[in-house]
């Protein structure tokens, strides 16, 4: 929200009051909390009119910076808030004369209390940023508005610093210059809307900053004020946290714990989703004319996904199957399984008035009400349409019993579409406000889902299709891109969002190939084959057409099985990086920024790295032309071995079955002997490629079965023309080859 007229007028009504002063630096008993009393005049005498504001400076984790400001202490609505991991660690406080220093680990906050008032922030010695400033005021501000009280922060943003993140956002990649609203929407992927907005930035300078408010954040990034991040927020207090670390990773890292680590999806989930589509002609004669067709083609089909028309018409959720359509559930679903199938279905967190369950639900209290008792209701998408509560524990276990019945029937997964059309002229159970959960409800609900998995298949099985979510979303793995249309462009802008939702918490990301909307000419759709089964999941799905491979030809076939048994045959490499992860919170597809330190980098929003070794480019034009940019060093195509040198930018043509996906320098790739399923013995046959080891380089990798555990360890190193590895773990059946070098390799 823009607050001012230019650089020295507010707008009319606008009164704003900054922080002038530190009158009084209070340090807690247990030193884990700091509380500052600030006063919004420069002046020394004592008055005793407002507006102040109080701060507080904790450390939830090590390397973060939470500042909390209020203006008045008496609201007493009731929040959703994030669920934080916060370990309010014990500070390191200095003060000397007019500075404070307040430390967690190597990150701190130097206080200057007066002449002028600054917040300025460090990793090390190394500058993050500062509460900007305006004539000597700090600006963290309470602001009197015609519309209410706000509160405003404003951090510096020095020259050459990019920001990034955000969620899942379609407009451009880096985000300077955005007006950026924290309003889940359903939107599509062509406008500045998202169905993911996390209030998460990340710099390039190597720190984030997390927004720690569940409600609509409003974010001016250099837009209103050019070289600041400024957000706001309604209301009387604002809370946000500075993260700072040695490396862009590092941020990811920190925030993701605080703010929660991936779980780990199962292995399966990595192989190839085909989907009914969203259409309303399909039953099981179709749904098995689907996958017989990939088996009778050698495609390695791992899940089939029900959209939603496996329930009634104007019954969606009532979580029953279409007896007309599908007379045999359980057998059909047990017939799948033996073809070697997990089976997902569609569901989501609305009831049609039509369906039984909605008189059940509304009997029993568990739907969204009017201010006056009413259950609250609309015709957009479903007739008579009604949201389920889940701030209402009866309604959490009674949502969680239909999911289990779908499972005891044979269902395995879920997708958890919508959660964006969300009311806010309602009244929840446990008295939330309704505008703080607009957002905040994706998390209930794709929680809600995971658990029920959980307590169903254990605790390493569950895996959602997800299209909504808010801060902490990521523990919920898998999520998509929404719906995109069947274009280049589309292709282009749905990377463009699932990279910036990457860098901001997610470690796991997948789309539409081909295009959600219309339907794709057979070149985008073989291209678009290509960047869907070289990311984290891949499905493929549309709307108004089937999307199995041989309605758009042969060679789209050809193209299909291909890259489908690449994909399998990498699993030990992409599911160790699956693990790392979940471990760590870096994403596996990676933004171009966290692996190189590299200026080249740093505005690269049409490739990506796939883990820490694989650089994919998609091809985005109908000729096969493509530019792409290679970081210094050598990099090896992974499907042609050729051997070229980074450090700038190439022109390439490619046919259907290449890309530029390039393995780099200093790399142990393991491969897989099967290339049928994604799930399966990966030290069996296994061989281990070295890539490019340059003299005096090492490289190290560790390979993980399908639990997660490590199995193996790969370890080599160069001297002249010699590479030496050693080998531990589970190796009785490992092959060893290099890539790119001529040298003699020695077991040790």
């Amino acid at each position: 929200m823009k607050f001012n007229l230019g650089e020295w007028r507010m707008k009319p009504g606008y009164t704003t009051y900054n922080c002038e002063q530190i009158r009084e630096v209070r340090l807690s008993a247990d030193r884990r909390e700091l509380y500052l009393f600030v006063v919004p005049y420069r002046r020394d005498e004592r008055s005793m009119d407002g507006p102040v504001q109080e701060l507080t400076i904790t450390a939830p984790q090590r390397d973060a910076m939470r500042l909390q400001t209020v203006h008045f202490k008496g609201d007493r609505r009731k929040y959703p808030k994030f669920d934080l991991d916060d370990q309010r660690l014990e500070l390191e406080v200095q003060e000397e004369g007019n500075l404070v220093t307040v430390s967690s680990g190597d990150t701190r906050l130097v206080i200057q209390k007066k002449d002028p008032c600054g917040f300025t922030y460090y990793y090390k010695d190394h500058k993050l940023t500062n509460i900007g400033s305006r004539y000597g005021s700090a600006m963290l501000s309470y602001i009197s508005t015609p519309e209410g009280p706000y509160m405003r922060g404003q951090l510096q943003v020095d020259v050459g610093e990019k920001l990034y993140g955000l969620g899942e956002r379609f407009t451009p990649f880096v985000k300077n210059g955005q007006v950026v609203e924290m309003w889940n929407e359903d939107g599509g992927t062509s406008s500045d809307l998202s169905y993911k907005n996390i209030p998460f930035y990340l710099s390039n300078r190597n720190y984030g900053v997390l927004v720690n408010e569940a409600r609509p954040v409003s974010f001016e990034v250099c837009s209103e004020a050019v070289t600041k991040v400024q957000f706001s927020v309604p209301g009387q207090r604002l809370d946000f946290i500075v993260i700072g670390a040695p490396d862009r990773k590092g941020v990811l890292s920190r925030y993701t714990a605080l703010t929660g680590r991936p779980a780990l999806p199962p292995a399966w989930t990595f192989g190839l989703w085909l989907t009914s589509s969203f259409t309303t002609s399909y039953d099981e004669d179709t749904v098995n004319s689907f996958v017989d067709g990939m088996a009778q083609r050698d495609i390695p089909l791992r899940v089939f996904h029900f959209d939603c028309f496996w329930m009634r018409e104007n019954e969606w959720c009532g979580f029953e199957w279409d007896q007309h359509m599908f007379p045999d559930v359980e057998g059909m679903l047990a017939r799948m399984h033996s073809k070697g199938l997990q089976v997902c279905v569609w569901i989501n967190p609305y009831l049609g008035q039509k369906s039984a369950v909605f008189d059940e639900a509304a009997e029993k209290g568990y739907l969204l009400k009017k201010p006056n008792g009413d259950i609250w209701q609309w015709d957009l998408w479903q007739a008579g349409l009604a949201v389920v509560d889940f701030t209402n524990p009866e309604a959490v276990e009674w949502y969680k019993g239909k999911l289990r019945e779908l499972m005891r029937q044979g269902v395995d997964c879920f997708k958890t579409d919508f959660g964006e059309r969300i009311p806010t002229d309602v009244v929840y159970y446990d008295g939330s406000d309704p505008v703080w959960m607009h957002n905040y409800y994706t998390y209930l609900y794709n929680k809600v889902v995971f658990e029920a998995i959980q307590e169903v298949k254990g605790e390493q099985a569950a895996c959602l299709f997800a299209r909504s979510a808010t801060v902490g979303g990521q523990k919920f793995p898998v999520h998509w891109g929404g719906d995109c249309n069947s274009t280049y462009v589309s292709m282009s802008e749905s990377l463009r969002g699932g990279l910036s939702l990457c860098l901001s918490g997610f470690g796991f990301w997948s789309h539409d190939i081909g295009g959600f909307e219309g339907t794709a000419t057979p070149d985008l759709y073989k291209r678009w084959l290509a960047v869907g089964l070289l990311s984290s999941h891949s499905r493929l799905h549309g709307s108004t057409s089937y999307r199995v491979p041989w309605l758009f030809g042969e060679e789209a076939v050809e193209v299909c099985r291909y890259f489908s048994k690449l994909k399998n045959s990498l699993m030990p490499y992409l599911y160790s990086q699956t693990v790392e992860t979940h471990q760590t919170g870096v994403p596996m597809m990676r933004a171009m920024l966290l692996e190189f330190d590299d200026l080249g980098c740093e505005d690269l929003d049409r490739q990506y790295m796939l883990g820490d070794s694989i650089l994919v480019t998609p091809v985005m034009r109908e000729d096969g032309v493509v530019d792409y940019y290679l970081p210094q060093g050598a990099w090896t195509h992974l499907l042609s071995g050729q051997t070229v040198f980074g450090g700038g930018w190439r022109r390439d043509q490619h046919d259907f079955f290449s890309l530029p996906v390039f393995v780099r320098e200093n790399t142990i790739l393991p491969v897989g002997s099967r290339d049928d399923r994604p799930d399966y013995d990966y030290t069996d046959g296994l061989t281990l490629r070295i890539y490019n080891l340059q003299d005096g380089a090492a490289a190290r990798r560790t390979v993980c079965d399908t639990e997660g555990h490590e199995v193996l360890t790969a370890e080599a190193c160069r001297t002249g023309n010699t590479i030496t590895v050693k080998l531990t773990g589970k190796i009785e059946s490992v092959q060893v080859e290099q890539v790119g070098t001529g040298c003699q390799i020695a077991l040790a």
